[in-house]
């Protein structure tokens, strides 16, 4: 059985395909983008089922049914909430929530074996639509402590988030660094994803506080914020396909 996942989070992606690999499954593929995904299946076969992520780097997975229609077996993985994952089931769509739990993963492959056949149609408009009305909100502002004062951030006004000698810290466009008490982890599903981007292991990016972005070794990008300086601001090989198409969105 051939299976294929479609997952912009590349540490999940790989976890998932550990699992169905240790479970003794095929897992050639791993796609990141809704345009990534939509060139490999104009020239593969379709697989026998596919994994996949909601909410990609360069939009939503689908728009990727709507352009191939493909007649695989689908198993969404999500973080969104029951109200939103029981219109899935009624329409008779497997999915996990995410972090997805081994009994859980075994469960619905064992379901798909059972019947082994396409999903049944389902009306595409209308769950995109009660995606988008259901998405979650995305946090506007931080309440940072410092000493005994707060202080308000929003949004708009951090350059990056980044973590450094085990602390996470922010960075705002007047300057200042202020420690918080998330990890990058915690954080990110709390940012827009059109507005930040991840792009490696330790930094997130604010679009609007890009200023430069250069060519760097190894196939990679080096990110030039407008007021906060690193060398770390590079954007992992594995993230480049998928930074480019948030750029571009």
């Amino acid at each position: 059985m051939k299976i294929l996942i479609i997952e912009d989070e590349l540490p999940s992606a790989r976890l998932l395909r550990r699992k169905l690999e240790g479970l003794g499954y095929h897992v050639p593929e791993i796609l990141q983008t809704v345009e990534e995904s939509i060139e490999w299946f104009m020239s593969n076969p379709e697989p026998d089922l596919m994994f996949m992520d909601i909410q990609l780097a360069d939009g939503i997975s689908f728009e990727i049914l709507e352009r191939i229609k493909p007649s695989s077996a689908i198993i969404f993985t999500t973080a969104y909430d029951e109200y939103t994952l029981r219109a899935f089931k009624q329409n008779s769509i497997d999915y996990l929530l995410k972090p997805i739990e081994d009994e859980e993963l075994k469960n619905a492959i064992a379901k798909f074996i059972q019947f082994r056949q396409p999903i049944p149609p389902f009306d595409l408009t209308s769950l995109e639509a009660l995606f988008r009305n259901n998405a979650p909100s995305y946090k506007e502002r931080f309440t940072i402590k410092i000493g005994q004062s707060l202080r308000i951030v929003t949004t708009q006004q951090i350059e990056c988030i980044y973590s450094k000698n085990k602390g996470t810290y922010l960075y705002t466009s007047e300057g200042g660094s202020f420690l918080l008490d998330q990890t990058l982890d915690a954080l990110l599903p709390q940012l827009s994803p059109k507005n930040f981007f991840r792009i490696n292991r330790s930094n997130i990016v604010q679009f609007d506080a890009i200023k430069n972005i250069a060519i760097h070794s190894n196939a990679r990008l080096k990110i030039y914020l407008k007021h906060y300086e690193s060398d770390e601001l590079i954007v992992s090989r594995e993230k480049v396909a998928a930074f480019k198409n948030w750029l571009d969105k």
